[in-house]
């Protein structure tokens, strides 16, 4: 059996060591060192100025909304997992979608300033697979309309643009650190942001909204990630680089091998990304060659996950609005087995299935 995904685990003995820490500090949550100790290192390590620590990538997509006070409309992509609309719907906002690109798959700049109205409170693009939105473009919508940007970058860890983290743009940037993605702390997300004020409001935010054990800034959240999870981060990230380097490997033999596979194509990486190879999806000709193949890799022990499916803009819980490059694509996108240690042996397995020769 290949799952579509394998979460990596560092060695037992590099966690215990850490564990040992926590017996010793006796401090399991509340901002705990190992918890300062990982924001700082991250900070470093990904070019950033604020960065904090939180219980997992929707509630940082939350609190990135409640802190630049959002309300009324709010232009998002429709190809994304389902947090992003759901948080700001959770936040009271209503999900304006505007349509995406074909080869990118990243939120359309063009389809974004047909929306925008009296009512449009901000824009939240997604950087989808971590593919980085037309970011340029929409900081002059952002400049033009004087609107507030957020990026939901859960899949965008150590994602560089033009040579500069691509968490900069954008007010603030979100990430989630959950068991799937290629930096995790089990569970877990982080807030970006560049702006004092923002990072200041951002604080106390996930902290119940405390300044101190007797004083309250203003409305929070318990989005508090503890010492164990903050323990994980910091025994992957020295690991990080060699991760990526070996996605790449893994990416680059599937490119190789599905090279001449018919009716097969993938989103193009925008230029000037350094990418993390953060999954490996194929787009079908159709649905129905989606569905077979789909069905033909598990009759092989081989999984795989339609990501992402439906469109958003096609719940039921949203007002139905149009976007037929989102609704097309998420039809016939399909994501391949892909993580650290996938044998090449069945890389090869795979493509073979794909291609008919097994």
């Amino acid at each position: 059996m290949i799952n579509v995904n394998k979460t990596y685990l560092p060695p037992a003995e590099e966690y215990e060591k850490l564990l040992k820490r926590i017996w010793e500090n006796n401090q399991l949550t509340n901002n705990g060192p190992l918890v300062q100790e990982l924001e700082d290192k991250l900070k470093k390590h990904l070019g950033v100025k604020h960065l904090f620590l939180v219980a997992n990538g929707t509630v940082a997509l939350q609190i990135a909304i409640k802190a630049l006070a959002l309300k009324g409309e709010v232009i998002t992509s429709p190809f994304t997992f389902l947090a992003t609309t759901t948080s700001l719907i959770w936040e009271g906002c209503e999900p304006i979608f505007a349509d995406i690109q074909k080869n990118s798959l990243t939120i359309d700049p063009i389809e974004i300033e047909k929306r925008i109205t009296p009512n449009t409170s901000a824009i939240l693009g997604v950087h989808v697979y971590g593919n980085p939105c037309e970011v340029e473009r929409i900081k002059e919508l952002s400049e033009k309309y004087d609107l507030p940007v957020i990026y939901d970058a859960a899949h965008a860890f150590g994602v560089k643009y033009k040579g500069e983290s691509l968490l900069n743009y954008g007010d603030i940037s979100t990430l989630s650190f959950h068991a799937t993605k290629v930096f995790h702390t089990v569970e877990g997300g982080a807030v970006i942001t560049n702006d004092d004020d923002l990072a200041h409001r951002i604080s106390y935010m996930r902290n119940f909204g405390q300044e101190g054990p007797e004083k309250f800034w203003g409305v929070g959240i318990n989005a508090k990630n503890s010492e164990f999870h903050a323990a994980m981060g910091l025994c992957i990230l020295p690991q990080i680089d060699g991760i990526i380097a070996r996605r790449r490997v893994i990416s680059e033999l599937y490119d190789s091998l599905l090279d001449s596979a018919p009716g097969i194509s993938k989103p193009l990486v925008r230029a000037g990304a350094e990418y993390n190879f953060s999954f490996y999806p194929v787009i079908l000709p159709s649905e129905e060659a989606l569905l077979d193949l789909q069905s033909r890799l598990s009759d092989e022990g081989v999984f795989t996950r339609r990501y992402f499916y439906p469109s958003l803009n096609t719940l039921d819980y949203v007002t139905r609005q149009e976007a037929p490059v989102s609704e097309d694509i998420s039809r016939r996108i399909l994501c391949l087995p892909f993580y650290y240690d996938l044998p090449d042996d069945d890389v090869i397995r795979i493509a073979n299935i794909i291609c008919g020769k097994s």
